[in-house]
């Protein structure tokens, strides 16, 4: 049986589809509504799931992920999460995603040279990811650093990423097995948004 939690830190509500030991779906927003329709929306249909009051042990451990990154902090913490509904596809790009460092913008093109695939496939990809924010799809940008799209909307989007600047100047390459993740700092797209204003 898969639970449903949801808790309001800060006045951000944040949202967690787990069972003891995994978990399924992350989900924040602004009204609790949202974050439980973004939770409804990916959990996966065959299995039952219930709505809880109270946060287990492993939802707790996923809010404070969750706020962690929502607050530009990133998340040491490594939590179980239950990709098995998904596509072989899908998880490798979201294997991909989860290695753009905070501070850090990976283009769509670029994680799909590292995934396989096309910048679409990762586009699509990235709109249905149930991991959001832990699985950083708020880190891939268009070619040209505009922000591209975010379920979210684009000024949450922006939001993070602002949040995660770190003053980093230089492009980097993270190894993906045989492959490289070309990432640039986060301000190159922070940049593209101001001169868009």
């Amino acid at each position: 049986m898969i639970g449903l939690f949801t808790k309001n830190i800060d006045g951000v509500w944040f949202g967690a589809a787990c069972d003891e030991q995994r978990v399924f779906v992350t989900s924040f927003a602004h009204t609790v509504q949202d974050v439980l329709r973004g939770l409804l929306e990916s959990v996966p249909f065959e299995v039952p799931f219930e709505a809880f009051p109270k946060p287990s042990p492993l939802a707790e451990k996923v809010f404070t992920s969750l706020k962690s990154v929502y607050d530009g902090k990133g998340t040491k913490l490594t939590l179980p999460l239950a990709p098995e509904h998904l596509t072989p596809y899908n998880v490798k790009v979201l294997e991909v995603c989860s290695l753009i460092p905070v501070g850090y913008v990976a283009s769509y093109s670029a994680v799909a040279k590292a995934a396989g695939g096309g910048a679409r496939s990762v586009g699509r990809v990235m709109a249905a990811n149930p991991f959001a924010p832990l699985v950083p799809c708020h880190r891939v940008v268009k070619s040209d650093f505009t922000l591209g799209g975010y379920g979210g909307g684009l000024n949450v989007k922006a939001e993070l990423l602002a949040r995660e600047k770190r003053g980093y100047k230089s492009r980097e390459d993270i190894p993906v097995d045989s492959k490289r993740l070309r990432v640039f700092p986060v301000e190159f797209a922070l940049e593209k948004l101001r001169a868009k204003k």
